[in-house]
């Protein structure tokens, strides 16, 4: 949970495209970000594969006017409308793109080649019908907020006898690289999002970090929990801190879309 989902860079600029607020070209490279190339199949009236600018074109013409996202999990189908099967690639995936508007959905396919240090990763969005319906699970700004202070503040206990201090280098390595991307520009969402969106996605991941370390922690050995009631208990406690920043997550990201179907009444 310490990097930005595709998904949420792919609606947050996708968005911000359709409000008039960046360019075509700047839209495309803040989808892409890190990535070497970004592709969409399976758009109507597409018969092959399109670029990222095309492909936002096209979703506008066929009355797209705003994007979500959905982080599911198995057994949690977080930001999900159906049917079947675009909620089983969307969980193998972790992710997805629904638009409001018309009933689509973007499920990304990733290949990345080449050694350490020299990856090429290819992204193809998979274009599949969706149900207009409301997505699963999906809170408030607000009830996102409040949930994350809540369960972190049950959490704490638990948290502390984790021994996050010797949690391994490279769990710290991870904590670090993600504080510097938080304080590089500090632009977690495309232009047009509400400062409490932005507010609620720096939160959640934070708690996302504390997360990753604390499973690092105990993969080696140096969680508190030494019993298996005690490792039961901590990995309930983690999974509900985990399970409620994945909340947060699709909240703040959908923010602006729910802001227009607001406006529509």
């Amino acid at each position: 949970m310490l990097d930005e989902p595709r998904a949420g860079r792919l609606a947050a600029w996708g968005n911000a495209l359709f409000a008039g607020l960046v360019s075509p070209d700047d839209a495309m490279a803040g989808a892409v970000g890190t990535d070497t190339v970004h592709r969409v199949v399976g758009l109507p009236d597409e018969p092959g594969a399109v670029g990222l600018t095309l492909a936002f074109g096209r979703m506008r013409a066929l009355g797209v006017r705003g994007l979500r996202i959905a982080l599911p999990a198995p057994g949690h189908p977080l930001g999900l409308s159906g049917p079947a099967a675009f909620n089983s690639a969307a969980i193998e995936a972790g992710e997805a793109v629904l638009a409001s508007g018309c009933p689509l959905g973007l499920v990304p396919e990733v290949d990345e080649v080449g050694p350490v240090g020299d990856v090429l990763t290819d992204v193809v969005w998979r274009c599949l019908p969706v149900r207009p319906a409301a997505p699963a699970d999906v809170p408030s700004l607000g009830e996102a907020e409040r949930e994350l202070a809540e369960v972190l503040r049950d959490a704490t206990e638990a948290l502390t006898r984790l021994d996050v201090a010797g949690a391994g280098p490279m769990a710290l390595t991870r904590l670090e690289a993600y504080r510097a991307r938080m304080e590089r520009g500090r632009q977690l969402l495309a232009p047009g999002y509400p400062p409490r969106a932005v507010r609620v996605l720096e939160l959640a991941g934070r708690v996302g970090a504390l997360v990753a370390i604390a499973d690092e922690a105990a993969g080696e050995g140096h969680g508190g929990a030494v019993s298996a009631g005690q490792i039961a208990e901590r990995d309930r406690v983690l999974r509900a801190v985990e399970r409620a920043a994945r909340r947060a997550r699709v909240a703040a990201y959908n923010a602006y879309a729910e802001e227009l179907e607001r406006q529509r009444g």
